[in-house]
């Protein structure tokens, strides 16, 4: 049976998320829990990838119909054909790939292939209200489906099976809202270049990847991103968790006053370079469940008084009840929803004055 291509800069194709698209018929997909969405008549549908793995087993999310699954597959640096579902009934479906992980690896999407008699249909509306979150694993959902590992350490060489980004308490929280959201989240990631797990040995800090659409120096580089794309109402940051490791020196001590005025200030100036470009945002900072010494919510505390002090209103920190002491592993499943539902509630409190 021939077939229909439909490229990836088809106007029935809807996108959520951060992403690269100097090459509109070939977007690089990076960042965890970006979503690519096709609503089409007929009884199955393909994707048109090529994987670039760095480490970990491959991965992706589906949705058909609102019903969740995942992919996986091998090929890696080659143009292919994935096959997303077959032998549905030939009715209007919406299908929905996700990233999973985070940048254990990124894809080049080129567009959906499907039976020569279906029909792309127009997109269904994005919300209205948008959300930007930047964080690490726990943002990005890492480890969160090792269930049988509640309040306990992750299990050995998980290899990236138990990772999922739309499970993470910033895409639940997102859901719960009905808002749109950009995660800028990546597993092992720090303030500071050359501190954190990221990109060992030499690591990359969020110093480095805030602004960036793609940050692959190996491969592929940089690309800025243009934040004119995409304004969220609300911005959450949640960095702070890996910061007190550092590879190749001796780790960091927040308790030192130089080293956290030093964090505190780059800290700051990340916040702010942010607000230049969302003037309008409220920013949440915060640490979440997965166990830390409480002097970096101290050294939160600290940033949000001086920040106010600048003359910067729409910033808070939030602390979940259970903050930094639910668990030496990453948050699982329960954890994640637990604390998705305590933000969920501390957003709403704000009222619906923020999304305008």
């Amino acid at each position: 049976m021939s077939k229909k291509f439909i490229p990836a800069a088809d106007p029935a194709i809807r996108y959520m998320g951060r992403i690269d698209r100097t090459i509109p018929d070939a977007p690089k997909i990076v960042f965890a829990g970006t979503m690519i969405t096709l609503r089409f008549t007929g009884t199955e549908l393909s994707a048109v990838i090529c994987n670039h793995r760095f480490y970990n087993k491959m991965e992706l999310g589906l949705l058909v119909d609102g019903k969740e699954s995942k992919l996986s597959f091998e090929k890696d640096r080659q143009r292919f054909t994935l096959p997303l579902c077959q032998g549905l009934e030939d009715k209007e479906h919406e299908v929905t790939l996700f990233k999973r992980q985070d940048a254990t690896h990124y894809f080049d999407f080129f567009g959906f292939e499907m039976e020569d008699t279906a029909e792309a249909l127009p997109p269904l509306p994005l919300p209205d209200r948008r959300i930007e979150c930047y964080g690490d694993s726990v943002s990005a959902g890492a480890v969160c489906e090792a269930v049988e590992n509640v309040g306990q350490l992750d299990p050995d060489n998980t290899e990236g099976v138990y990772d999922n980004a739309y499970h993470s308490y910033s895409m639940i929280t997102a859901r719960n809202l009905g808002a749109e959201i950009n995660n800028i989240a990546q597993g092992g990631i720090a303030i500071f270049d050359g501190t954190g797990y990221y990109h060992s040995p030499e690591t990359i800090g969020m110093e480095t990847a805030y602004d960036k659409a793609v940050y692959f120096p190996e491969e592929c580089g940089y690309t800025d991103w243009d934040f004119s794309k995409y304004q969220p109402h609300v911005v959450i940051f949640a960095v702070g968790q890996n910061d007190q490791h550092c590879e190749q020196k001796e780790d960091p001590d927040i308790t030192d006053p130089a080293y956290r005025t030093k964090w505190k200030e780059r800290y700051k100036d990340i916040i702010r370079s942010l607000r230049s470009h969302y003037p309008k945002a409220h920013f949440i900072l915060l640490l979440t469940v997965l166990m830390h010494y409480p002097t970096w919510d101290d050294a939160l505390d600290e940033i949000t008084a001086e920040l106010k002090a600048e003359g910067e209103d729409k910033v808070s920190h939030f602390m979940f009840k259970r903050c930094g002491k639910a668990t030496p592993g990453h948050p699982r499943l329960q954890e994640q929803y637990e604390m998705a539902s305590e933000l969920t509630a501390y957003i709403s409190r704000m009222g619906d004055e923020i999304w305008k």
